[in-house]
Formats: C-alpha cells, sequence, structure tokens
C-alpha cells in the first residue's frame, strides 16, 4: 500500500517523486519522465505535469505510439535501409487508419477487415502491410506492453511470382531511346544483377580496382562485380554537368543529378517512364516491363552461380528472378 503523503506535499500530483536531481513522473506502466529541476517552482511542476499527462493519456498505448517506439528501438535500426525505408512507407498508410487507436484493443478481424480493403486496391501492398503489423506487435510483446499479436493467423492474398523477362531486342530497343543516365542505370543493373536502389547510390569511391563495389540495401550482403570492358564503359558513360558560366559541377556520384546530388527513386523512376513511352510509342510495342525486372534478366542470362552472382541466400530467392525460359531437347526419333 502507497505511503499517504505530508500536509506539505499535498499539492504534488499522482505519480510524481523528487528524483535525485529533478521532479520525475512515472505514470502507471509507464517510464520515468524528468519533468524540471528540484529548484522549479510549484507551478511549474504542475504545468510540466500536466503536458505529460496529457501526452501519456493521448498517445500512450496508441498503434502510433508502439510504432514509434519500435523505430527508435535497437532492432529496427539493424534492419537494411531499404527494410527501414519501406517499413515507413507502409507505415504512412496504416496510420490513417489505426494510429489513434489502442493497440491493445487492436483485433484479428479489424486486421483482417483492413486486408481485405487494402486488398482492393493492392493485395500485395496489404500482404506487405500485414508483415509490417506482424513485426511491430511481435516486438511489442517483448518490449511494450503488448499481450497478443493480433496478426497471427491471417491468411494473406496468393502472389503470383512475377515471370517478365526482357528480351534482348526489347532491352535494345529502350537503350536506343535512353539518354545517358538510364543507359548507365539500365548497364549496371543487367551488369551487375543490381538493384535500382543499389545503383543509384553508388559513388565513385565504390568503384575498387577489382570492380564495382556493392552492398545490397534490401539483403546487406557486400560483393565486388568484377570489370569488364562494357561495365567500364557503363560507369563512366555520364559525363559531368556544367553551369551556365561553363564550370563543371563535381559529383561523387556514378549516376548523378544535373546538379550533382543522388537520384531519389521516384526521380529516377520518373525519368525511366519518359523513356518507356517514347520507346512505346517509336517502336508500337508493348514493353510491358519495369527497371527491376532488369536485375532478373541480369540473373537469368548470367552463366555460372546463379545464387552467388545475384547475392541471394536461397535458391528459392534466385528462382524468383532467373525468368529466362529453358530450351530442353526433343524427342530425336523420326
Amino acid at each position: 500500500m502507497a505511503r499517504k503523503r505530508n500536509q506539505k506535499d499535498s499539492w504534488i500530483p499522482p505519480y510524481v517523486n523528487r528524483g535525485k536531481s529533478a521532479w520525475e513522473y512515472r505514470p502507471k506502466g509507464g517510464k520515468t519522465v524528468r519533468l524540471c529541476g528540484l529548484d522549479a517552482s510549484q507551478a511549474l511542476v504542475l504545468r510540466r505535469y500536466a503536458e505529460e499527462f496529457e501526452r501519456v493519456n493521448t498517445r500512450s498505448g496508441t498503434l502510433k505510439a508502439l510504432v514509434e517506439q519500435f523505430m527508435a528501438s535497437r532492432q529496427f535500426k539493424k534492419l537494411a535501409p531499404e527494410t527501414q525505408k519501406d517499413y515507413r512507407k507502409y507505415w504512412s498508410k496504416i496510420e490513417a487508419v489505426f494510429g489513434h487507436v489502442d493497440a491493445r484493443k487492436i483485433t484479428t478481424p479489424h486486421i483482417r477487415k483492413y486486408m481485405d480493403l487494402k486488398g482492393k486496391s493492392s493485395e500485395t501492398q496489404a500482404n506487405r502491410h500485414l508483415a509490417f503489423l506482424s513485426k511491430v506487435f511481435t516486438w511489442g510483446k517483448q518490449w511494450s506492453n503488448i499481450e497478443e499479436n493480433p496478426c497471427h493467423g491471417i491468411t494473406r492474398f496468393e502472389e503470383i511470382a512475377r515471370d517478365r523477362y526482357i528480351t534482348d531486342e526489347e532491352y535494345d530497343l529502350v537503350y536506343q531511346y535512353a539518354g545517358d543516365t538510364v543507359r548507365a542505370a539500365m548497364e549496371i543493373s543487367y551488369l551487375c544483377g543490381a538493384r535500382q536502389g543499389d545503383v543509384l547510390k553508388l559513388t565513385k569511391a565504390d568503384l575498387w580496382q577489382d570492380g564495382i563495389y556493392i552492398k545490397q540495401g534490401k539483403t546487406g550482403v557486400k560483393q565486388v562485380k568484377e570489370w569488364t570492358p562494357r561495365l567500364r564503359k557503363a560507369t563512366s558513360m555520364v559525363k559531368p554537368h556544367k553551369r551556365k558560366d561553363g564550370s563543371v559541377i563535381e559529383s561523387i556520384y556514378v549516376i548523378p543529378t544535373r546538379d550533382g546530388s543522388a537520384y531519389t527513386s521516384s526521380g529516377f523512376r520518373a525519368t525511366w517512364r519518359k523513356v518507356l513511352i517514347k520507346a512505346r510509342e517509336q517502336s508500337g510495342l508493348p514493353l510491358d516491363f519495369t527497371f527491376h525486372d532488369i536485375k532478373a534478366k541480369g540473373v537469368s542470362d548470367f552463366e555460372g552461380n546463379k545464387k552467388e552472382f545475384s547475392g541471394h541466400k536461397t535458391e528459392r530467392q534466385v528462382d524468383v528472378y532467373d525468368r529466362k525460359i529453358k530450351v530442353v531437347p526433343t524427342i530425336k526419333k523420326d
């Protein structure tokens, strides 16, 4: 049973105590919060208490608060940069629906209904959102006050693996209508079996004596892709841009923007889309593939250990990218 405070301390709000050097507020089931120094006036202590009380009772316990804790955690920071970026993107969509809701009151039917609604526009994205939420709740069971993971037992939408293979003719056609920026990105992605994000972040410091150093943003795998004449040509394809006065804009990036900075994913995607549209209009062909399909073409065309080349950890992952239709022998009997 808690001790009764003496008369002179009756003004002190509940769960507020004198610490060694400051007034401290420790809400039930929460972490200790420093309010102000011990020499502060009663008015300041009460004002700071009111601020923290409002913050705790409006945000603590919500899914938004749980996600914020997760994203500030050591476990989140150990994830690959691309995974962190994806999780933030998923949360930006989920927050509008569940951000203000008490995380402990979110049930499996709530998640299922969200999945079904999201699935109407994109079943793949619905699956990704489910995976993210499950990760958050699993973390919450260990490090917060979450008792159950409402995502457990929910059936994901069936995903059909992408099998689009870019033919040499299609690749050459798009290459023909592309500028040096897109050409360089295409060639590095194809020759190295690299993702768009890993290509765009390459710096000149990554051009080693033995080849191009690439640390995959998705898996964290580190590789040096050996030089070939074609690969060397690709890395020197984008020439430095110039200012109006004729001076050169220096850049640390292999494929820089006009101002020397790195391309953003959305910025490069817009440039790529323009090239595809132009190639479609000129050729009359659908050319219905994405830039990411170029990595798959590289893995498919590579003759050798595809797992080692692609940097994937399992053969199953390699199979997703190995899309070239195999030519098999037929019966020779007349």
